[in-house]
């Protein structure tokens, strides 16, 4: 599908810089109400990067396992555990 581990990486770094813009727009948008529902937002959104960031490290181990990845990519790694 074209889809690799970087753009899972990705997707979880922009959910985190998201989850802060989501919890300031709630307070900032909402002021009436209390600081709960900016943090029921915050998390709610808080809770997409833990799971990117196991769609990343699963999404690069098929790519391994599929020699997707280049063998220049993969002689720091190889290096450092042998």
């Amino acid at each position: 599908m074209g889809i690799r581990s970087e753009h899972a990486y990705l997707a979880a770094m922009a959910s985190i810089g998201l989850t802060v813009v989501a919890w300031a727009g709630s307070l900032k948008m909402e002021p009436g109400l209390d600081i709960a529902r900016a943090d029921r937002w915050g998390i709610y959104v808080g809770e997409w990067a833990p799971t990117f960031f196991g769609l990343g490290l699963a999404l690069s181990q098929y790519e391994q396992q599929e020699g997707a990845t280049s063998a220049t990519a993969s002689e720091p790694l190889a290096q450092s555990i042998g």
